[in-house]
C-alpha cells in the first residue's frame, strides 16, 4: 500500500504505519493505529502589526514531491482506517449505481429546425449529445460523444456546446485536468471533421455571430484563472483579436447572446456591480457599446425581444425589478418599470417569449413560476403543493412558442420535466427520472420547519426521512449547509440519499443566511461583517433538531462543501460537542491567507463577499472565524475532509493544512481523515459512476460512526 512513498520521508514525519500482519487484520482496534504527524516548518505571516505562525505553509506547492508524498500518505492512512468498511463502500457504490437507468435520454428540445437531446449508454460514464432534423422520427445524428473524447484521460469535462446559426458547426470546450481551463474545439457537423482551430485557456463558452464564422469567447488569466478578456476568433485565422479587457480585478467577464439571436452581450460582473456591452450579431466586426455604465452596488442583466430590451436589476430595488428600454436609449434614466420591487418576493429570472413573459420568483424561501400573457395582461402562478420543492424554468430556446418547459423536483419527487401550454394553462408530463430498484415516494416523508435564530430571523429547514423514522432523540440525522454568494440551497431529489434514508437516517438542509432563500437581504445578512450569522444559524438549526427529538449529539452529523466547508470548519470550532461527525468537502478554511494572496484564483473577485484583509477591520473579523486560524487544544468530532489536487477554487493545501493542524491540536482520539483525489478538482470526479465512489466513502464514514 505504501511502496510508492520514500521510507526516509515517512520516518522523518514520525508516521507509524501498520505492519503486514496489522494490514491483514482489518478488525484490529484502530485506536492502536497512530495517526500521521506532519512536519512543522514555521512561517511568519505579518500584517497590521499582527503575526500569525503557519507551521504547514510548506504544503502550498503542488509541484513539490514532498507534498505529493504527504497527500498519498494521507490517502493510505484513510484506506487503512476505513479498511473494515471496504465491503460497505462497495455495497453502497453498487446499490447507488443500481438505481441509475444506465441507458437513458433527456427530453428533446427544438431549436432552429433540430431536436436536440442528450443520452447515456449502458456502462458508459459520459454523455452522448445528439440531434434529429425536423422530426423525432428522423435519423439520429451524434454531434459529440464525450466517451470518445475521454479515452486516455482520468478526468474529462465538456461544456459550452454552441451550434452555429446555420447549424453546420459545433463549438465546445474540454478540460482534462479539472482546473476549469478549457480548450475550445470546433467540429464540422456535416463532415464530422474537427477543425484545426483550437483555442486554449478559455471558460469553454463560445458565442457565434450570425455570419457563422466568427466566434466570441472569454479567455482566462493563466495564473489567477480570472476570466478577464473577450476574444474574437474567425475560422481559419491564426490570430485572435482581443475585443475587451476587464482591468478591474474584482470583475469577471462572460459573453452571451440574447434569446432573439440579434445581439451579442459582454457581461462584466463583480459581487455587487455589473455592466453589459452589446453588439449587433449581424455585424461582428463593429464595436461593442456600453448598455449602462457600471455603478457601485447596482446589478443588472439584459435580454431582447422585438423593439425593446428587458432588464432585471436591483437599481433602487433590493429584491430586483423588471424594466424595459428602447433599443437606442439604454441608459437607466430611459428605463421603464414593468414589475416593481416587492419586499417579500425576490425576482430571480426572466424568460421571454413572443407573446408571454415568464418570471422566476422566490417567496417564503420557495421558488415560483409566474406566467404573464403580454396580449391580455393576465397572469398565472404555477401551483406546487409539496412543503419543500424546487421549480425552475427549463430549456426554452424558441421565442415563438406557446409552450414553457419547466423542471420540478423535491426531496421525495424525482426530477421531472413538464411542458406548460401558456394558452390552455395545462401542464403535460414529459419525463420523470426513473429510479430503478422499486423506489416509491409514498414510503418517504418531507417536512419544512422554521427555526428562530438568536436575533429573531426565521431560518427554514427542509427535512426528509423514510416513514417510520422515530423522533425519539436517538436517530441519526445528516444536516447540510452552505450559506454564501447568494446561492440558495434548493431542495431536490437525490437517489443516492436513499442509501442513508433506508438505513434509518434523516437528511436536512439548513437554509442559512448567506444564501438567498428568503430574499436579497438574506444574502446581505450572511456576508462580510455579518458572516457569523451563517454559522450561528446553522448551530441554532442543529440545536432545534435536537430539541425536537429528531436526533441528539451522539447521532447528529453535518456536511458542507467549498464555502459550506468553511461553515463546517467554523461550527466545529464554535460548538464541536454538537456533532458526532463532520464531512467537509473541498473546504475553504484558510480564509485570511487565501484572501491575502491575490495570485490565487478567485481571490480578488471575492473581496465584496468576505472582505479585503489588507483592511485591518476586515482582517480582524476574518481572523476571528477563519477555521484554520482558530483551531485550539480541545476535543473535536470525527471528521472526514475531501479535496482535489487540481482544485482551482479551493486549493488542495487549505484542507491539507487544516487536517495537519487539527491533528496537532485536538485532544481526542476520534477519526480525522483526509482524502485527496489526485486526478480531480473542485467538482470531484467527472464520470457519472466515478463520482459515486466519493459518495460511497462519505456515507460509509457516517455509517461507520453509527456502527451500521
Amino acid at each position: 500500500m505504501f511502496k510508492n512513498f520514500p521510507g526516509n520521508y515517512l520516518l522523518l514525519l514520525g508516521v507509524v504505519f501498520l505492519s503486514c500482519n496489522q494490514k491483514k487484520n482489518t478488525m484490529k482496534d484502530q485506536h492502536e493505529i497512530k495517526p500521521l504527524v506532519a512536519e512543522k516548518i514555521p512561517k511568519q505571516l505579518r500584517i497590521h502589526g499582527d503575526t500569525r505562525i503557519d507551521n504547514y505553509y510548506w504544503m502550498n506547492d503542488r509541484e513539490n514531491p514532498k507534498v505529493l508524498d504527504w497527500l498519498h500518505a494521507e490517502n493510505a492512512y484513510l484506506d487503512t482506517m476505513m479498511a473494515p468498511e471496504k465491503k460497505l463502500r462497495e455495497s453502497l457504490y453498487e446499490e447507488m449505481r443500481s438505481r441509475i437507468k444506465e441507458t437513458d435520454m433527456s427530453v428533446p428540445y427544438l431549436k432552429n429546425g433540430y431536436y436536440y437531446y442528450v443520452r447515456y449508454e449502458e456502462g458508459k460514464e459520459y454523455p452522448v449529445y445528439c440531434r434529429k432534423k425536423g422530426s423525432l422520427e428522423s435519423e439520429e445524428q451524434v454531434i459529440l460523444n464525450v466517451n470518445e473524447l475521454a479515452k486516455g484521460h482520468a478526468y474529462c469535462h465538456v461544456a459550452g456546446l454552441s451550434v452555429s446559426p446555420d447549424t453546420r458547426l459545433l463549438a465546445y470546450g474540454i478540460d482534462t485536468v479539472s482546473r476549469r481551463r478549457y480548450t475550445i474545439h470546433i467540429k464540422n457537423l456535416e463532415t464530422n471533421e474537427t477543425l484545426k482551430d483550437a483555442i486554449p485557456e478559455t471558460t469553454a463558452h463560445g458565442v457565434w455571430a450570425n455570419d457563422n464564422k466568427t466566434l466570441f469567447y472569454t479567455r482566462k488569466d493563466t495564473v489567477t484563472l480570472r476570466a478577464d478578456r473577450v476574444m474574437r476568433h474567425v475560422l481559419g485565422e491564426a490570430t485572435d483579436r482581443e475585443i475587451y479587457h476587464e482591468g478591474d480585478e474584482t470583475f469577471d467577464v462572460s459573453v452571451d447572446k440574447t434569446k432573439s439571436g440579434k445581439y451579442i452581450v459582454i457581461n462584466s460582473e463583480s459581487t455587487l456591480s455589473s455592466e453589459s456591452r452589446i453588439l449587433d450579431a449581424n455585424k461582428p466586426n463593429e464595436t461593442f457599446r456600453v448598455f449602462q455604465p457600471r455603478e457601485k452596488e447596482m446589478l443588472y442583466t439584459i435580454d431582447h425581444r422585438e423593439d425593446k430590451f428587458y432588464i432585471v436589476t436591483n437599481w433602487d430595488a433590493l429584491n430586483f425589478r423588471l424594466m424595459e428600454s428602447a433599443l437606442d436609449k439604454t441608459s437607466r434614466q430611459n428605463w421603464k418599470e414593468l414589475v416593481p420591487n416587492r419586499p417579500d418576493v425576490l425576482l430571480e429570472g426572466l424568460e421571454l417569449f413572443k407573446d408571454y413573459t415568464v418570471l422566476e420568483e422566490r417567496k417564503n424561501g420557495l421558488t415560483t413560476i409566474r406566467v404573464i400573457n403580454d396580449k391580455t395582461h393576465s397572469e398565472k402562478y404555477l401551483h406546487f403543493s409539496e412543503p419543500a420543492y424546487t421549480a425552475s424554468v427549463g430549456n426554452n430556446p424558441e421565442m415563438d412558442s406557446k409552450v414553457l418547459r419547466y423542471n420540478y423536483t423535491s426531496l421525495v419527487t424525482p426530477n421531472t420535466v413538464y411542458d406548460y401550454n401558456m394558452e390552455t394553462e395545462k401542464s403535460e408530463l414529459k419525463r420523470q427520472q426513473e429510479v430503478l430498484g422499486g423506489y416509491d415516494p409514498q414510503h418517504y416523508a418531507a417536512e419544512r420547519l422554521m427555526v428562530t435564530a438568536a436575533d429573531g430571523a426565521q431560518v427554514p429547514v427542509s427535512i426528509v426521512y423514510k416513514k417510520g423514522f422515530e423522533k425519539n432523540g436517538k436517530s441519526p440525522l445528516l444536516l447540510y449547509g452552505y450559506g454564501a454568494y447568494g446561492n440558495s440551497m434548493d431542495t431536490e431529489f437525490d437517489s443516492d440519499l436513499i442509501s442513508l434514508l433506508d438505513r434509518g437516517f434523516a437528511y436536512a438542509v439548513a437554509h442559512v443566511r448567506g444564501g438567498q432563500e428568503m430574499g436579497r437581504q438574506w444574502y446581505e445578512d450572511g456576508k462580510m461583517f455579518k458572516k457569523k450569522n451563517t454559522f450561528t444559524d446553522f448551530i441554532t438549526c442543529a440545536q432545534y433538531l435536537i430539541q425536537q427529538r429528531y436526533t441528539d449529539t451522539a447521532h447528529l452529523y453535518a456536511m458542507g462543501g467549498s464555502a459550506g466547508g468553511l461553515l463546517m470548519g467554523a461550527v466545529v470550532n464554535m460548538q464541536p460537542e454538537l456533532f458526532n461527525g463532520i464531512v467537509a468537502q473541498v473546504p475553504f478554511v484558510d480564509v485570511v491567507t487565501t484572501m491575502l494572496d491575490e495570485s490565487i484564483p478567485l481571490t480578488t473577485g471575492e473581496f465584496d463577499e468576505w472582505g479585503n484583509p489588507t483592511d485591518k477591520g476586515a482582517y480582524e473579523y476574518m481572523k476571528s472565524y477563519s477555521p484554520y486560524d482558530n483551531v485550539v487544544n480541545k476535543a473535536y468530532p470525527n471528521i472526514l475532509v475531501t479535496t482535489g489536487l487540481h482544485d482551482s477554487q479551493v486549493q488542495y493545501w487549505e484542507p491539507a493544512k487544516w487536517v495537519a493542524k487539527l491533528r496537532e491540536m485536538k485532544t481526542d482520539h476520534r477519526l480525522l481523515l483526509l482524502h485527496t483525489d489526485m486526478d480531480a478538482g473542485h467538482g470531484g470526479a467527472s464520470g457519472r459512476f466515478k463520482v459515486l465512489e466519493e459518495v460511497a466513502l462519505e456515507y460509509a464514514f457516517l455509517l461507520k460512526l453509527e456502527g451500521k
